[in-house]
This record gives structure tokens, C-alpha cells and sequence, in this order.
């Protein structure tokens, strides 16, 4: 676009009021609607499943915490960390079998990815059902762990699959609107969750003791069993062959650029390989001692293999950049944008990790503890209708400032948690955090592959999603210390202070924002050096 013509694309977009910006946004999501519907037969295959998915997955997100602590008689403890292997897993799965189903075909690859999660769900809710006594490393424990190792497999095949999905099934034109149709979808299935996880539960907890969890479990197999004979039944070779057959036909033109072959340097991993797994090994053993399964005479102990692991870990990622010097870590403001954001990214892990207790504990006795997995899954459709809608009021904002002013939005209203257990409270801060989420989060992908060096884009894009797996598995590590000791179980007798708990979540969350106003020139000079 000329100069000419981006001035007067600007002038245009400045007359517009603000009721037109609204009225293109729902007309956004109107069409995003349309696009579902009016989807080939094979898109609709990944489409159906994944509004199913979106309600088991986060369904089982948001009950697992409490099957863990009232069902396997875990402490809330080791339900965070068996969160943190289900959440920091499923990104490490990902990023290990995101290329596999290029090798093997995107129809082969969703039917494997549903057959292997049916498996691992039957685990989970067999845990339970077949009796087996409870506890830390109990037979229920392991069943529980095999059943969500299966899953979290599953879904590293599943999520990119689905993408590749959307990709091979569109058009150039139409693939941008698909991919929100996909984001929306799955939210939409996570808010569906918030109504068939209660009705479930308060229907059979004489039939499956002590709460009715594995019954909901159950429902879940099911579930998953339907999105396995919906992919079967709707992506089958034919229309596998005719979509993609549609969607090459409808691009403008195929691209043939050449790929460029670069020469492969020769590294040597051996050193790398030693410090990982010195890394792992220290924290299993820090694990370990914490727990007394290996008893140690002095309590630090367990500091000491905890510091080791924290230092091999730091000269395992140096031994990994020393000999890769065009790696996107060697970019310090990319480091730095990045991983400033894990503080308020906290927030998202700690709507699976800390609202369902705390909707659950906090609110005993009312109908918001009785229908938790309702009030724990309003964010999904909030962001469902708010994305389009923030987008369009915000589509010729600063990226850099929208970044700065959509972390402030989402941490802010943490603090109003931190007044005390008030529904208006909790309602607002959900909605505030929400607008937030739908200000910033867009925009983090965006930020990523503008900074990016010419040719780099997908790996820069690749490495952004690696804070984003440290946080759930740190979150995940000390989110039930926290609400052990601020959320304890009404039974236990013991007294509930969620207001300390909210306050320092708030603080951690705008740890973000602030650094992000700080380092505004420091960012924003390399940003338009970059671009030049």
C-alpha cells in the first residue's frame, strides 16, 4: 500500500463512530458463525469435534483438582503438581509430535489422537470406579497417572493436527476466519462444560461416592467416543481429498518458492544431553525428599537438589546457545518480551489451577459453590463474544501499547478479589480480566512475528510458546501450597484467608505490565530499528 492510499485508509478508519466499529465487529462474528456452518464436510470434522473437545478438555480441567484431593486423597499440593504434568505436558507433547502429523496425514492423525485420549480417559474414570485404594503412589494414584499420560499424549497430536487441519481444508481468504472460528469454538465448548459437569455430578453422587467427580468422568468417555466417530464418519478419504482439492483450486495461486538450503552446522549435543538430564534427575530427587519417600536426616536437603537442578537447567540452556549463535534467545528484547509475561500469564493457569477450589471452598453453602465448574467457566464465552468485538475497536491501535494497557486490564482487578469471597466481586473480576485477556493476548502473536528477522517468523513463533509451558508447570508447582494454607477444605476446620491469597496473585500478575511501561523506549527502539 502507497503512502497516498494509507492516508486515506487511515482518514477512513478515523471517521468511523463508534456503533459502525461495533456493528463490524458482530458482523465479524456473525460471519465467523457462517464459516462454521457453511464448512466443507471435512472441515466440519474438525469443527463438531472440537466444540466437544473444548467442553472435555477444559471440563476435566476444571474437576481434576477436586477428584485429586476428595477422590485420590491427594493434598492439594500433589494435585498442583499433577496438574503441572497434565498442562506443562500437553505443550511439551506438542511441540515434540507437532510435526507428525504432516508425515502421517491429517485424517490419520486425529483418529489416533481421539483413539489414544478415549484410552487415557477410561484410566481416569476407572481410577475410581474399580475401587482401588487411594493415595499418594496408591494403585488408584498410577491408574490415575497412566490415564492422564495417554491423554496428554493424545492431545500434543491432537491440537496441531487440528491446525493442520484448518490450514489444508481453506483458502488463503478464508483460512483467518477459520482459525478464529477454531479459538471460538473451543471456548465455546469449555463454557458448555460449566452446565453438564454440575447437572451430572448432583445426579449421582449416591450412585458414584464421594461426589459424583467419576460419573462426570464418565460422561467425558463418552464424549470423547463421539468426537472419534464424528472424525471418522466426516473426514473420510473422499472428503479429505475433495476439501483439499476445493481449497487449492479456490487460492489464487500456489506458492513455489524455493526453499533455501541452508548448510547444517555439526553440533555436538553430548554435553547439553548431560546437563538435561542432570537437570531432571536433581529435580525427581528434590521431589523425593520433599515427600519423604527418600528420607534425609536434614531438611535442607531438598533445597540443595533443588538449587542443582536450577543450575544445571541454567548451564544446560547456555551449553544450547553457545553453539547456536542465530537462535532467536540471542535476541534480548525478544528474551525479555516474552518472558515478562509469564507474571500475568499466571492468571490464565490459575482458572483451572485456584478459581475451582475457590469458587468450590470460599462460597460453601451457596450456588456458587454448588454449580463451581459453571461460575470457573465464564471466562470461555466472555472471550468468546469480547475478542471480535475488542478487536474491532482496537484494529489501528499501537500493538506495543495495547500489550501494555491489556496486561494492566487483566491484572488489575485481581486486587478486588483480594477484598474478599463477594460473588459482584468475583463476577467483576472476571469480566475486567476478560476484556483484558481479549485486548492483549491477540496481540502477542502479532508483536512476535513483527519483530522477527526476515525468514525467521515460524521459529520465533515456535520459541514464543515456551514461557507459556514454564508457566503452567511452575504455577502448577505452587498453586496448591497456596491454597492449602489460604483455601483449606470447610471440613478441615481450619480458617480460609483467600484475601492474602488474591493479593499476592495481583501482585505477581502486574509484576507485567510494569516492566512492560519500563522497558517502552528500550522495546519500542529496537522495534523500529527492526522494521527499517
Amino acid at each position: 500500500m502507497d503512502s497516498s492510499a494509507a492516508e486515506k485508509f487511515n482518514n477512513e478508519s478515523e471517521k468511523k463512530s463508534i456503533s459502525q466499529i461495533v456493528k463490524e465487529s458482530f458482523k465479524e462474528l456473525e460471519e465467523t458463525f457462517l464459516a462454521f456452518v457453511k464448512a466443507p464436510k471435512a472441515l466440519w470434522g474438525i469443527n463438531l469435534p472440537y466444540v466437544i473437545e473444548g467442553l472435555v478438555y477444559f471440563g476435566i480441567l476444571t474437576v481434576l483438582g477436586k477428584f485429586c484431593s476428595e477422590n485420590v486423597k491427594l493434598t492439594d499440593i500433589q494435585a498442583g503438581w499433577v496438574y503441572s504434568f497434565v498442562t506443562g505436558g500437553i505443550t511439551l507433547a506438542m511441540v515434540i509430535l507437532g510435526g507428525y502429523s504432516d508425515k502421517i496425514g491429517v485424517r490419520r492423525s486425529l483418529i489416533l489422537a481421539f483413539a489414544v485420549m478415549l484410552i487415557g480417559r477410561i484410566f481416569l474414570a476407572g481410577s475410581d470406579t474399580l475401587h482401588f485404594s487411594s493415595g499418594f503412589l496408591s494403585p488408584m494414584f498410577f491408574v490415575l497417572i497412566i490415564g492422564l499420560f495417554f491423554m496428554v499424549v493424545g492431545y500434543g497430536l491432537y491440537q496441531p493436527a487440528a491446525y493442520a487441519g484448518v490450514k489444508r481444508y481453506t483458502t488463503p481468504k478464508t483460512a483467518p476466519m477459520a482459525y478464529g472460528a477454531i479459538y471460538g469454538l473451543m471456548n465455546l465448548g469449555a463454557f458448555f462444560s460449566g452446565f453438564v459437569s454440575p447437572l451430572v455430578r448432583h445426579h449421582n453422587e449416591k450412585n458414584f461416592p464421594p461426589n459424583g467427580l467419576a460419573a462426570v468422568l464418565w460422561v467425558y468417555v463418552v464424549l470423547t467416543l463421539i468426537s472419534l466417530l464424528f472424525t471418522v464418519i466426516l473426514i473420510t478419504k473422499k472428503s479429505d481429498k475433495d476439501a483439499y482439492q476445493m481449497s487449492v483450486e479456490a487460492s489464487d495461486s500456489k506458492s513455489n518458492k524455493g526453499t533455501k538450503n541452508e548448510a547444517k552446522r555439526n553440533i555436538n549435543n553430548t554435553a547439553l544431553f548431560i546437563y538435561s538430564f542432570a537437570t531432571v534427575l536433581f529435580f525427581i530427587i528434590y521431589i523425593l525428599t520433599l515427600n519423604k519417600i527418600i528420607n534425609t536426616e536434614s531438611e535442607i536437603i531438598p533445597t540443595i537438589f533443588l538449587l542443582l537442578a536450577c543450575v544445571s537447567f541454567i548451564i544446560s540452556v547456555w551449553e544450547f546457545l553457545r553453539q547456536r549463535p542465530e537462535h532467536p534467545f540471542r535476541d534480548k528484547r525478544f528474551v525479555f518480551f516474552i518472558f515478562i509475561l509469564i507474571p500475568v500469564q499466571t492468571l490464565f493457569a490459575h482458572n483451572w489451577l485456584t478459581i475451582p477450589y475457590y469458587t468450590d471452598r470460599a462460597f460453601v453453602g451457596t450456588a456458587v459453590s454448588k454449580y463451581f465448574e459453571f461460575f470457573s467457566n465464564i471466562n470461555p464465552v466472555l472471550i468468546f463474544v469480547l475478542a471480535p468485538l475488542v478487536a474491532g475497536l482496537t484494529s489501528k491501535a499501537n500493538v506495543y501499547r495495547m500489550m501494555v494497557l491489556g496486561t494492566f486490564v487483566m491484572a488489575l482487578p485481581t486486587f478486588l478479589l483480594a477484598i474478599g469471597p463477594n460473588i459482584y466481586l468475583f463476577l467483576s473480576y472476571v469480566l475486567i480480566a476478560a476484556i483484558g485477556e481479549a485486548m492483549w493476548q491477540p496481540r502477542f502473536l502479532q508483536w512476535i512475528a513483527e519483530i522477527a528477522p526476515e525468514g525467521k517468523t515460524g521459529a520465533y513463533m515456535g520459541i514464543g510458546q515456551l514461557p507459556w509451558f514454564l508457566t503452567k508447570v511452575i504455577t502448577g508447582l505452587y498453586s496448591g501450597y497456596f491454597v492449602e494454607k489460604y483455601i483449606p477444605r470447610p471440613e478441615s476446620g481450619l480458617p480460609q484467608n483467600t484475601q492474602m491469597l488474591w493479593l499476592i496473585y495481583g501482585i505477581i500478575a502486574i509484576v507485567s505490565p510494569v516492566a512492560l511501561l519500563l522497558a517502552k523506549n528500550w522495546m519500542i527502539k529496537g522495534f523500529k530499528t527492526r522494521n527499517e
